[in-house]
């Protein structure tokens, strides 16, 4: 096949070219800014810019990132969607237009747990993960029946490719290295490594899959994970149990100092609690380790400092 891959110079983008590449497949690489194929900002490039780009190829891979944590000035929605959304939507309106047979975005698990867990009414208390269900929806309405679009729900994502890492990797390495103490809540999250989620995207692409992915090497306890990042940076510290209300009361005061300067997140700190101290666990996981790729991450952080 013929892929054209939309941030081939990020983490993820740069394992799914390799993967891709070790698989036969021929791909084109698209990005702002890199040794690309193509130098290009997908936020804002029109339908009419982006056919010409995906004209002779079978398939698209969207992986530019998103940060969802940044405060913006409210209301917030609207810009997430300019981010998010609307860029997906073009691109799968010009791939539609050119005959593509298939494509990936690279979501969030937060829309894995928005379907199991409605209750937690997580469209309506974060502005990320109602536009990531929007970009979804809204990007499959766009590529139609013919070009299925699957997407992959992502957790951390470990690893890196040359000095692209995870854009926490940064701040935990700095932490783990410090002589501060080293605390987890209660709660966890599913992690993978940025390799397995290029073969699982692969994997997509040539199967022709529209579905939904939740992708998942290892569910890690926060404090399991906090104590592997020291132990892989070689200060093998004891992680000290952070309370329950302590957590819920700093979110919340995060929440109302934003709100107070009419700012908010894409996470809202104050429903954020709900999240963090929850076991963000995906079922099946792979069974993997994430030694390795978590050994890279911050072996890489260190030289990146």
């Amino acid at each position: 096949m013929r892929i054209l891959v939309v941030g081939g110079t990020g983490l993820i983008g740069a394992h799914v070219v390799e993967v891709l590449g070790e698989r036969g497949h021929a791909v084109t690489t698209v990005a702002r800014s890199g040794d690309v194929d193509h130098v290009l900002d997908a936020g804002s490039a029109q339908v009419e810019d982006l056919r010409p780009l995906l004209a002779g190829h079978d398939g698209v891979v969207y992986a530019a990132r998103t940060d969802e944590q940044r405060p913006l000035r409210k209301p917030i929605h609207p810009a997430f969607r300019r981010d998010m959304v609307d860029p997906v939507v073009r691109l799968f309106m010009a791939a539609r237009a050119e005959g593509l047979t298939r494509g990936v975005v690279m979501g969030s698990y937060y829309t894995y747990f928005d379907r199991l867990h409605p209750q937690w009414r997580l469209t309506e208390r974060h502005t990320y993960i109602r536009s990531r269900v929007e970009q979804a929806r809204e990007g499959r309405a766009a590529a139609g029946p013919s070009l299925p679009v699957a997407v992959l729900e992502l957790p951390f994502v470990f690893g890196r490719a040359g000095d692209r890492l995870p854009n926490w990797a940064g701040p935990l390495d700095g932490w783990a290295r410090s002589r501060a103490p080293l605390a987890a809540p209660i709660g966890g999250t599913a992690a993978t490594s940025a390799r397995h989620v290029a073969e699982v995207a692969a994997d997509a692409l040539e199967q022709a899959s529209g579905e939904d992915i939740p992708v998942a090497d290892e569910n890690l306890t926060w404090h399991d994970m906090i104590s592997r990042i020291a132990e892989a940076v070689g200060r093998g510290r004891r992680v000290r149990r952070l309370p329950a209300g302590l957590v819920r009361a700093a979110l919340r005061s995060g929440g109302a100092l934003q709100s107070l300067g009419g700012k908010e997140s894409g996470i809202n700190p104050a429903h954020f609690s709900g999240l963090l101290l929850a076991r963000l666990f995906i079922e099946p996981v792979s069974g993997r380790s994430l030694d390795t790729a978590l050994r890279e991450t911050f072996t890489e952080a260190t030289s990146a400092r």
